[in-house]
């Protein structure tokens, strides 16, 4: 079932591109900073400043119309919105949805699942949003999902036919992952994947053994329980996947 909301005015379309997601352990990924050719850039683990609490509840989209994500398998368009109010652009958003949707190591791996983003206003099976936390945790709420944590909206969710991002982990990520120094580029990717994952009708799954690579599908935002951070639901063109929750 396709989905269509009415859009919000359109935010302009950002430049900020995230690089390679390609890396070793136990980072499986890079930072979202860049540099110039000879300069190495230093890992960035969380964004420094206050984090708008609350939008407008109101979402500006992404107009863009991305490539086709995969290389066989039924074609599932999504579109990009992003909180007013929240300080981020939703271009700078829908580019960095691509790259975690694109891999390698994406969805679109199975061989059977291509993905595209399409404009606001278009019909799609689902829409990623960046959303304040407040927002964030009234849209989970509606599709039945609690995300609090110590009573905050804390996680992000997936609700029918839409994946909803939230704004703080966004920019901040989680304590055991900066404690950890994983980028903020891996954490990105993996709450991407992971939220698209149940919306492609994945469930969660455990730790597969101290040491091992997380399951993209294991609630990493809360816990890795010795497990090492992985932000992909394929490795080597395999699905990596651990015991079911």
């Amino acid at each position: 079932m396709r989905h269509q909301d009415v859009a919000a005015r359109p935010v302009p379309v950002g430049a900020a591109e995230l690089p390679s997601p390609e890396g070793p352990l136990p980072l499986l990924g890079s930072s979202p900073v860049t540099a110039s050719p000879s300069a190495s850039p230093s890992p960035v683990f969380r964004l420094p400043g206050p984090v708008p609490s609350a939008g407008s509840g109101r979402f500006g989209y992404d107009d863009r119309t991305g490539p086709v994500l995969g290389r066989a398998g039924g074609i599932q368009q999504y579109r990009v919105a992003v909180e007013v109010g929240s300080r981020e652009e939703a271009g700078e958003f829908g580019r960095a949805v691509q790259v975690a949707l694109t891999g390698p190591g994406s969805w679109v791996d199975s061989g059977r699942l291509r993905l595209r983003q399409v404009p606001g206003g278009t019909d799609s099976e689902f829409t990623v949003y960046l959303a304040t936390a407040r927002t964030a945790g009234r849209m989970c709420a509606q599709g039945g999902v609690d995300i609090r944590v110590d009573g905050r909206p804390y996680t992000s969710c997936r609700a029918p036919g839409k994946v909803i991002i939230n704004l703080d982990r966004w920019r901040l990520s989680v304590p055991h992952f900066v404690r950890a120094k994983v980028p903020l580029s891996v954490y990105r990717l993996y709450v991407v994947n992971h939220e698209v994952g149940h919306q492609l009708g994945h469930r969660h799954e455990r730790c597969p053994g101290k040491g091992r690579v997380a399951p993209v599908m294991m609630q990493q935002t809360l816990f890795l329980d010795g497990c090492v951070a992985n932000p992909w639901p394929y490795r080597d063109g395999r699905r990596y996947a651990g015991p079911p929750l």
